[in-house]
């Protein structure tokens, strides 16, 4: 008997020392199994080379009410779950603190803060009561501040906190330019793009029908849908920002389509000899695709007019993307309205590299010459025959200056490595053509890939949306469709079947061995 308690002991013992070393080692090394294809229960390489690029402490103040139901308690869970990661990877500099707001005092320290309190619905003894709350954090590094004051958004946490981290630790912004003069979209127009990028750069106009250059602390310059052609002048001075070293987005409307007119026609923006020098060019037409968004339009029966929803090839859901590159490899799908297809075979010619960043699906097609928009016409596949139509496309490399030889004369010549972006729409990005996020995300990874931040595209771009379903052909469908219902029944019979061949292959092997 004392030999067995002596075991029993030892064994025991032996069982609080594993959970003792076990529990050591999980305090100092940290992992976590995500099986999400892009991930997003984890960390990005680039949130973790932030963190781990801190040169000094940062303290995170995380202002949350305590007991308070669900989903909000899911919040704090999920709040605790990243800040650990966070500081996994933080090497010592980045600590954190969970304080719960109680009484006038600490309210008012939340408030102080900048957290905002929020209502909360909580049923309490079977009646329902509004209480207030607080989902916030505080960020502080050196004399600086960062305040998320409510986290409502789970899906991006990430890219909330990465985001504030990165203000709180950059000591200068950089300036992200936009042009004006020539009827383009004016910011008012992108309030949804500007709260989404305005945090991380300084947006700058820069007017071009003034002649004069554009600013030397410009990082990169958009030129979103020009409705007026762009002089001589103008041009000179893109070509000379790019001479220098600039990027440059273009996303240009090359036809102007209106479906109330139910009709479009091409734009003359003074560009396409520029672009085609670059090695790019938008074609005056119009890229219908069967994978597409819906439209409401009014029909009528008889005495009757009702409102209807039907699909619309003019408003392409694009889901074809370029895997190897950060733009676009993690999102899900992209509304373009009315878009132009890129030509990039004279990339080559010019010496420098062009690549479709987004293209359309197996079932597409082009309208060119008159544009009258039928959003009733049936379409046969002659008309979507095409596939992988580029809508969008990055081209790099060294460009040679379109004013060479030219008046007025370029100064400089040749470019060192840069880069142009050309989309096909320039209203993707706009609040009244927002698909879905992913047009928002879209948007912001080119300013970040031209303003060499792509470590912010990686985080951004993660989601767990559903991406559209794969486009198939009508006999795919009905195949899959009869399969569905009278497939189970065919399964079932087969299983009796099966069954009962069995039973009586055994009633037969007993009567032969009776």
């Amino acid at each position: 008997m004392k030999k067995q308690k002596a075991q029993t002991v030892i064994q025991i013992a032996l069982v609080l020392g594993i959970l003792i070393v076990l529990n050591v080692i999980s305090i100092r090394l940290f992992g976590r199994l995500d099986l999400t294809s892009q991930k997003v229960y984890t960390l990005s390489d680039a949130s973790k080379n932030l963190v781990g690029s801190f040169d000094d402490r940062v303290t995170v103040k995380a202002y949350f009410t305590e007991d308070l139901p669900a989903p909000y308690n899911n919040n704090r869970r999920a709040v605790l779950d990243i800040l650990n990661e966070y500081k996994a990877y933080a090497g010592g500099n980045l600590q954190f603190e969970f304080i719960n707001p109680e009484g006038d005092k600490g309210e008012q320290e939340a408030q102080q803060q900048g957290v905002a309190p929020v209502q909360v619905q909580v049923v309490n003894e079977d009646k329902l009561e509004v209480k207030r709350g607080y989902l916030g954090l505080v960020m502080l590094y050196e004399d600086r501040k960062e305040v998320l004051p409510v986290v409502q958004n789970l899906s991006a946490l990430e890219y909330d906190i990465s985001s504030a981290l990165k203000r709180l630790t950059t000591r200068t912004r950089k300036k992200i330019g936009y042009t004006t003069g020539h009827g383009e979209a004016d910011i008012s127009s992108m309030r949804q793009v500007y709260q989404l990028i305005s945090p991380q750069y300084d947006l700058t106009p820069v007017d071009l029908g003034k002649g004069e250059p554009v600013p030397s602390d410009i990082t990169a310059l958009l030129v979103i849908s020009p409705q007026n052609r762009l002089q001589d002048s103008a041009k000179f001075e893109l070509d000379q920002y790019l001479m220098r070293g600039g990027k440059i987005a273009f996303l240009l409307n090359r036809v102007n389509a209106n479906l109330q007119m139910r009709m479009g026609q091409a734009a003359d923006l003074g560009l396409d000899d520029m672009l085609q020098h670059y090695g790019i060019r938008i074609n005056p037409d119009l890229v219908r695709d069967a994978q597409c968004a819906n439209v409401s339009v009014m029909q009528q029966q008889g005495f009757m007019t009702f409102q209807s929803q039907i699909p619309f090839p003019y408003i392409p859901i694009a889901s074809n993307f370029d895997a190897a590159n950060p733009i676009v490899k993690d999102l899900q799908s992209v509304f373009f309205h009315f878009v132009s297809s890129l030509d990039t075979s004279g990339a080559a010619v010019r010496g420098v590299k062009a690549s479709a960043l987004v293209r359309s699906s197996r079932r597409s097609g082009r309208q060119t010459g008159m544009f009258l928009i039928d959003p009733f016409q049936r379409y046969t596949p002659a008309d979507l025959a095409e596939e992988g139509i580029p809508l969008a496309a990055l081209v790099d490399g060294s460009f040679k200056s379109f004013f060479t030889d030219k008046e007025p004369a370029a100064t400089m010549t040749q470019s060192p490595e840069t880069r142009l972006i050309v989309v096909g729409d320039g209203d993707f990005m706009k609040d009244d053509f927002l698909g879905n996020r992913g047009n928002l995300t879209f948007f912001a990874n080119i300013v970040d890939y031209l303003a060499d931040d792509a470590g912010l595209i990686t985080i951004r771009s993660k989601n767990v949306a559903t991406p559209p379903l794969e486009q198939v052909s009508d006999g795919t469908k009905r195949l899959l469709k009869y399969a569905n219902l009278i497939g189970p029944s065919l399964i079932i019979v087969a299983y009796g079947l099966f069954r009962w061949r069995r039973r009586v292959a055994f009633k037969r092997a007993l009567e032969a061995q009776g």
